[in-house]
């Protein structure tokens, strides 16, 4: 494995334990959309306080850009997939003989 992306795929399973915590505790909805970019903000901060630990200043922006563009691609991702779920569930919910029942009330 490169050096540099030694630095950079801790950033992006960051981001990837990120998306699977929000799909997880986040209600189905619009919570989702709320927390993914506080991950974001995370994945950022992380990505800083790596890249500026190392001792190496060669590199430094395409490291920092490499961290980032690949946990805004998994988030980006997360994303569509959470606005997916929502769509089906919203679906399934409108189906619901429950739903309508408590509508006709």
């Amino acid at each position: 494995m490169a050096p540099s992306l030694r630095s950079v795929i801790p950033v992006w399973v960051a981001a990837l334990v990120g998306a699977l915590a929000v799909w997880i505790f986040a209600p189905v909805g619009q919570a989702p959309f709320v927390w993914i970019p506080v991950v974001l903000a995370a994945v950022i901060l992380l990505t800083f306080t790596i890249q500026l630990s190392l001792a190496r200043k060669e590199g430094l922006v395409e490291r920092i850009v490499a961290s980032l563009a690949g946990a805004l691609v998994v988030l980006v991702v997360a994303s569509g997939v959470l606005a997916l779920r929502a769509a089906v569930t919203v679906a399934s919910l409108d189906s619901c003989a429950c739903v309508t029942l408590a509508a006709a009330r």
